[in-house]
């Protein structure tokens, strides 16, 4: 696994629309948001949709993105983005400004890559019990994912844990004896036919409805009447 090795960039604008009127800038086609940070006075900002989709997608929430704000160029991390429940199109973003010689924690997602040969050659049932991972490094360090090999797992109870982790330049945090991923032993036929017929109801499930009803409150409430974004806890830094 390694960071990006190019360059980032992304162009936005000053916004003067704030408030409720951000529904009228949506419709035109920009993300509303707001670059912040440390000893920053925030400011707002406009990214046309098309753009910020596409660097989202490269970078994620934990890769550097350097933000073009009426020709100065800011350090960032994309660092919250709130989406329409209905539609999961984005509706505002946060910019959170960084120091270069500053170490910052942040979660990076987590991608399991390859086959272990436990599941092909014994059948094992492959559980990952993690999304993503914390770390700290410099924020020109940061990858937009960590993709963990798989092919170490070879027989059934074989495990990843945390401290097999280790990259360069980038600290993984957590309890080092943490089991990421795991090798089940496979289930017979009645173990399968009796987890089928157990219902269950996911915490997605649950929160569909109240999400549903809260729709319209999002968009109403993503921001203050003053313009600025909602306050959020600013990521830790060392």
């Amino acid at each position: 696994m390694a960071a990006h090795t190019h360059k980032i960039e992304l162009t936005a604008e000053t916004r003067a629309v704030l408030g409720g009127k951000v529904k009228s800038l949506r419709r035109s086609g920009y993300v509303p948001g707001v670059l912040y940070g440390k000893g920053f006075a925030s400011v707002p900002v406009q990214v046309p949709q098309k753009d910020f989709n596409k660097t989202l997608k490269t970078a994620g929430e934990s890769t550097l993105v350097y933000l073009q704000v009426d020709g100065q160029v800011h350090p960032t991390i994309i660092h919250d983005v709130s989406r329409d429940p209905r539609t999961d199109v984005v509706i505002h973003a946060d910019f959170y400004k960084v120091r270069l010689d500053e170490k910052i924690k942040t979660k990076v997602p987590v991608v399991f890559d390859g086959e272990a040969p436990a599941v092909k050659d014994f059948g094992g049932i492959f559980v990952r019990n993690v999304n993503e991972l914390e770390v700290e490094a410099l924020p020109q360090d940061l990858p937009h994912e960590i993709k963990i090999d798989v092919s170490v797992l070879k027989n059934i109870d074989d495990q990843i844990v945390l401290k097999d982790i280790v990259l360069d330049k980038i600290e993984v945090l957590g309890n080092p004896e943490e089991i990421l991923a795991t090798i089940q032993a496979p289930m017979s036929e009645e173990e399968l036919k009796a987890a089928l017929e157990t219902p269950t109801e996911s915490i997605e499930d649950v929160g569909k409805v109240e999400k549903e009803k809260d729709a319209d409150a999002v968009l109403d409430e993503t921001e203050t009447p003053a313009g600025e974004s909602k306050p959020k806890p600013e990521p830790e830094s060392k």
